[in-house]
């Protein structure tokens, strides 16, 4: 698909950084089903954040000439995307780190961070019986605060064992859901 000026674009962050997550394959599968006119890209680096760290951060007035490249990298596709999905699992009852320290990241300097005021959603799953609930919670409430435009309406939490060892693009059911949810976010972008 050639993009043109219309096009949406939804920047996608996976809080898994295992090569073959499942939730990987729920980012790449929004790719796929993504509506004509939506372009869904996967950011790569969360893995490659420093933690947060202000002294490391101009937007907050420090020293630094300028911040990390990999952080200015995230910013950067932030600020290119229309909006944001975050496929996460849940570790531990919670947000994953690097998710988390994404949020520190983009919610400087605050008030106006690189995705201030941009719809933002939160899917994906994990192996306990909600799905991953309280991480996608959490994740919205801390997106929320960071500035970002969550809509509280799209949810998608899918417990592992309701795939039935499938991969995720076999599921007809979470197939379906998924570009569901490309197309309303895609429609919250104006």
């Amino acid at each position: 698909m050639a993009e043109t000026k219309s096009d949406i674009t939804i920047l996608t962050l996976v809080g898994s950084l295992r090569a073959e997550s499942i939730n990987r394959k729920i980012a790449e599968l929004a790719a796929e089903v993504a509506p004509e006119g939506v372009a869904v890209t996967v950011f790569e680096g969360l893995g490659e954040l420093p933690f947060y760290n202000e002294d490391l951060d101009p937007a907050v007035g420090s020293e630094a000439a300028e911040p990390p490249a990999a952080v200015a990298a995230l910013r950067a596709a932030a600020a290119r995307a229309d909006a944001a999905l975050v496929v996460t699992p849940e570790y531990n009852g919670s947000i994953p780190g690097v998710v988390k320290n994404a949020i520190d990241w983009l919610s400087r300097p605050f008030g106006d961070g690189a995705l201030k005021d941009k719809p933002l959603a939160v899917i994906g799953g994990a192996f306990g019986r909600y799905g991953g609930v309280w991480a996608h919670d959490e994740t919205r409430k801390s997106f929320g605060i960071a500035g970002a435009r969550v809509v509280e309406a799209l949810k998608l939490s899918v417990p592992f064992q309701t795939l039935e060892g499938k991969a995720p693009a076999e599921h007809a059911e979470l197939t379906q859901n998924v570009r569901d949810v490309v197309g309303k976010l895609a429609a919250e972008v104006g």
